[in-house]
């Protein structure tokens, strides 16, 4: 009997024993994972973002982070996956929302408040009205029709002047534009067209699908696929772009009467495991390196004052004198019943 009750007693131990060891074990193992989870920052952005790899190293470099990127659709897009979320992220921060989509995931409360001390030196200028530094700025483009001109050349034809000329069958045949309910630069010309024809941008819209514009779901395939200065060189001289594009693809202009002025932001997505993290990773992007990366990498122009432009872009890449502009209250006040006046004056 004694000596069962030792054995037992021993036994007990030994598992309290080995117990403790598995915990401390379990305990180093969570450890060395939440290391490894804070020593890599998630960005989710849109298809079009694209930086250099050194960028990545410098980051990497500077913070001791990696940097894994997420892609997702176009910026449309990724305004609602993230507005979907909220409190459940993908990714620890987001990249590209625009000033067409930003209510969206601030009023659904995806995104975390973090003013950065950097954004003084000219990202500020571009906060959003009325908001709690849920979105830092990063770049600003203006959204305009881009024509090839080299195609009319050859062809000894006129290219079109105005947003206005889409009204004639022979340039809205020609002309690839993106649906405004998927795609940012979409909206952004849909706002356009209501700011130059408050009264009748239906008409004009109905007017230009009518003579066969042709109406793409992002930006990638307008350009890329369709427009014939694009890689596929496709067969529509008309596309809807940015007033930089033309430093990127020689022989093409943009028609400044059409452009609205498109600021892009990152922010903080709530919920992230890794919070410090993010907020280095929106420091970075206001950072040098990020800025003066931009405007080769994605033809934007950066918001940090006296961040130099590549040789040649006040030529080829002119700053617009005029841009539309709509209050962001308003915007996001109208925007879905504006999406679907244009679904009915599409016919879609």
């Amino acid at each position: 009997m004694v000596i069962g009750v030792r054995r037992r007693t021993y036994v007990t131990r030994a598992g309290a024993a080995l117990a403790a060891l598995l915990t401390a074990a379990t305990a180093v193992v969570g450890c060395a994972d939440d290391v490894e989870r804070s020593a890599e920052v998630t960005l989710l952005t849109h298809d079009s973002f694209t930086l250099p790899d050194s960028v990545f190293d410098t980051f990497q470099q500077e913070t001791g982070l990696t940097l894994k990127v997420v892609k997702s659709g176009d910026a449309g897009q990724l305004a609602s996956t993230v507005s979907l979320t909220p409190g459940s992220p993908k990714a620890d921060a987001v990249f590209g929302i625009d000033n067409t989509f930003a209510s969206r995931p601030i009023e659904a409360g995806a995104l975390e408040p973090y003013q950065s001390p950097m954004a003084a030196d000219g990202a500020a200028e571009y906060a959003l009205p009325d908001s709690n530094n849920e979105l830092t700025a990063v770049d600003r483009g203006d959204v305009c029709l881009n024509v090839d001109d080299d195609w009319y050349a050859s062809r000894g034809e006129e290219p079109p002047k105005s947003l206005r000329d889409l009204r004639d069958p022979k340039y809205a045949s020609q002309a690839a534009l993106l649906d405004p309910g998927t795609s940012s630069p979409g909206l952004a010309f849909l706002l356009t067209t209501i700011g130059v024809f408050p009264q009748g941008w239906q008409d004009y819209w109905t007017t230009v699908t009518a003579g066969g514009a042709t109406v793409v779901s992002g930006w990638e395939i307008a350009y890329n696929q369709l427009f014939s200065a694009g890689e596929a060189k496709g067969d529509k001289p008309i596309v809807l772009s940015y007033a930089s594009s033309p430093a990127a693809t020689p022989g093409t202009s943009a028609l400044l009467d059409s452009c609205w002025r498109q600021v892009e932001y990152v922010g903080i997505l709530k919920g992230t495991d890794n919070l410090a993290g993010a907020q280095q990773l929106v420091d970075f992007m206001l950072s040098p390196t990020v800025q003066e990366a931009l405007p080769s990498s994605m033809y934007v122009y950066p918001v940090q004052q006296g961040t130099p432009l590549p040789d040649g872009w006040a030529q080829r890449a002119p700053v617009p004198s005029w841009t539309v502009s709509l209050p962001p209250a308003f915007v996001a006040q109208n925007r879905e019943a504006w999406l679907q006046e244009w679904r009915d004056a599409v016919g879609r």
